[in-house]
C-alpha cells in the first residue's frame, strides 16, 4: 500500500510539473508577444510625433519660399515633403496591421488630409514663383487648404492611444512575468519537496534492503554453520562406520582364522594320515583322498585371500610400505601389469587409522584399474615429509572421464575420499596428462623412518590381536 501511494504521489507531481511547465511556456510566450506590441506601440508614437514635428517643417519651408522666392525654400518643402510622404506609409502599415478599424479609419483620413495640405502647398508655392523647380516634391491626387490644427490635434490623440497601448502591453508583461516567476518558485519548491521525498524514501528502501541483506548473511552464515555441523558429523559417522567396519572385519578374520583355519588344518591332517594308510591297499579311496586334499589346500586358500581382504595382516605385522609392496605384487600378477614402485627403502611408521586409510585407498584404486581401466602399467609411489605422507597411484589405461568424476553414485570414489577427509587428508583424482588415471593423497602425519628391522619388531608388539601370518615371502 505504501508502496502504491508513493506511486501515486510521483504520478501527480509529474503532472503537476507537466502543467507548470507547460504554463511557464504560454507565460513566455505571451511575454514576448506582448513586448513586441510595446515596441511597436512605442515605434508607432515616436512616428506619429515625427509626423507631427514635420508638418510643422513643412509650413515653415512653405513661409519661408513664400518670403524670399528662393529656390533653397522650395527644395527644403519638397524634401520635407518626401518624408512626410514615407512617414505616413510606415505609419499607414502599422495602423493596418495592428489598430482596430476606428483608428485605422481615423489614420486613413488623417493621411489623406496630409496629402491635401502637401498639394495645397506645392500649389501655392506653383503659384507665387511659377518658375520655381518642384520636379523633386511629390505629386498629389488632392489639393485644397486643411485645417492644421485638426490635423496635430488627432495624431495627437493616436499619439495617446499608441502610448497607453504600449503601456497596457508593458503592464500585461509584468503581471505575466510575477505569475511564471510564481509558478517557477512553485515548482522549484515542489521539486525540493520531491526530492527530498524520494531521497528519504531511497533512504528507507535502502535501510531496508540492508537490514534484508544482513538477515540473509545471518540466515546464510547460521545455514552455513549448520551445514558444516551436518558434514562433520556425517564424516564423522562415516568414520565410525568405517571404524566399526574395520571392527567387525577383524573381528570377523580373527574367527575365521582361529575357528575355520583350525577346522580345515586339522580336516587336512586327518585326511593326510588315511591317505598315508590307505595308499598302498586302496588307489581309488586314495585318489579321492588326494582330490579332498586339494580341495582342502584351495579352501585354506580361499580363507587366507578372505582374511587379507578382511583385514591385511601384511599391514598389520609387516607395516605400510610392505603392505603396498606385496598388495601391487600380487595385483600385477594377476592382471599382467609392468609394475612401478616408488616406495621407501625403509618401512613408514604411522599410526594405524592412517595406514589403514592409505591401504584401502590403494586397493579400491587397484581394483578399480583392474575393472575398468584396461591399463598394461600401473605406478605405485609412496613418500613422506615433515608433517604428511603422499599416496600415488597412476596407470596408462583409458583415464577417467568428466563425467565419471561429477556421478554421485560412484561409491568406490566417495568411500576414498571420505576415507582420507576423516582423516584431514587431501584426495584428488584427474585424467593424466599422457592419458590413464591419477590418483593423488596427502595426509597429515608426524612419523619416523626406521630399518625394516626395527619396523617388524615395533610393528609386531602393535599386531598381537592380528592373526599370525607367514611371511610375505611364504604366502607365494
Amino acid at each position: 500500500m505504501r508502496e502504491r501511494s508513493w506511486a501515486i504521489a510521483m504520478t501527480v507531481a509529474i503532472v503537476i510539473t507537466v502543467g507548470g511547465l507547460v504554463i511557464l511556456e504560454t507565460g513566455r510566450q505571451r511575454i514576448a508577444g506582448e513586448y513586441e506590441t510595446a515596441l511597436e506601440a512605442k515605434g508607432a508614437t515616436v512616428l506619429l510625433g515625427t509626423l507631427a514635428a514635420q508638418l510643422a517643417q513643412l509650413t515653415a519651408d512653405e513661409s519661408t519660399f513664400l518670403l524670399t522666392k528662393q529656390q533653397l525654400g522650395a527644395s527644403g518643402f519638397c524634401a520635407t515633403a518626401g518624408k512626410i510622404r514615407q512617414t505616413s506609409q510606415q505609419l499607414d502599415a502599422y495602423f493596418r496591421h495592428r489598430a482596430d478599424s476606428a483608428e485605422q479609419t481615423s489614420f486613413s483620413q488623417i493621411a489623406w488630409l496630409i496629402e491635401a495640405r502637401t498639394g495645397a502647398g506645392r500649389d501655392a508655392l506653383q503659384h507665387a514663383a511659377p518658375d520655381v523647380d518642384l520636379a523633386n516634391c511629390p505629386v498629389t491626387t488632392a489639393a485644397r487648404p486643411v485645417d492644421i490644427a485638426l490635423v496635430e490635434s488627432t495624431l495627437t490623440l493616436l499619439r495617446d492611444n499608441e502610448e497607453r497601448r504600449a503601456q497596457h502591453a508593458l503592464d500585461a508583461s509584468r503581471t505575466d512575468q510575477r505569475i511564471s516567476t510564481f509558478v517557477a518558485g512553485g515548482l522549484s519548491a515542489l521539486n525540493i519537496v520531491l526530492f527530498i521525498l524520494l531521497f528519504r524514501n531511497l533512504g528507507i528502501q535502502f535501510e531496508r534492503q540492508a537490514r534484508v541483506q544482513r538477515q540473509l548473511v545471518t540466515q546464510q552464515e547460521e545455514l552455513d554453520q549448520l551445514v558444516t555441523e551436518r558434514t562433520r558429523q556425517l564424516e564423522a559417522l562415516g568414520w565410525h562406520l568405517q571404524a566399526v567396519s574395520e571392527n567387525e572385519k577383524t573381528q570377523l578374520a580373527r574367527e575365521l582364522h582361529d575357528e575355520l583355519g583350525a577346522i580345515l588344518t586339522a580336516s587336512k591332517m586327518d585326511v593326510a594320515w588315511a591317505n598315508r594308510k590307505l595308499k598302498d591297499n586302496e588307489p581309488v579311496i586314495s585318489e579321492k583322498l588326494m582330490r579332498a586334499l586339494a580341495n582342502l589346500d584351495q579352501g585354506i586358500a580361499l580363507k587366507r585371500r578372505i582374511i587379507e581382504d578382511m583385514r591385511p595382516t601384511v599391514l598389520a605385522n609387516f607395516g605400510l610400505v610392505t603392505a603396498l609392496r606385496t598388495l601391487g605384487d600380487e595385483a600385477a600378477q594377476r592382471n599382467g601389469w609392468v609394475l612401478d614402485q616408488h616406495l621407501p627403502e625403509y618401512d613408514i611408521k604411522l599410526d594405524e587409522q592412517t595406514e589403514i586409510a592409505l591401504f584401502r585407498v590403494a586397493q579400491e584404486a587397484l581394483t578399480n584399474a583392474a575393472k575398468y581401466a584396461n591399463a598394461s602399467r600401473v605406478s605405485i609411489g609412496l613418500t613422506m615429509h615433515a608433517d604428511q605422507v603422499a599416496l600415488y597411484i597412476a596407470d596408462n589405461g583409458i583415464g577417467i572421464t568428466p563425467a565419471d568424476l561429477r556421478r554421485t553414485h560412484t561409491h568406490g570414489l566417495l568411500g576414498m575420499r571420505q576415507r582420507v577427509a576423516a582423516r584431514g587428508g587431501h584426495f584428488d583424482i584427474r585424467r593424466g596428462v599422457a592419458g590413464g588415471t591419477d590418483i593423488r593423497v596427502t595426509m597429515p602425519t608426524v612419523s619416523t623412518i626406521k630399518p625394516s628391522g626395527e619396523a617388524a619388531s615395533a610393528s609386531s608388539a602393535r599386531s598381537t590381536d592380528s592373526p599370525p601370518v607367514t611371511a610375505p615371502e611364504a604366502r607365494t
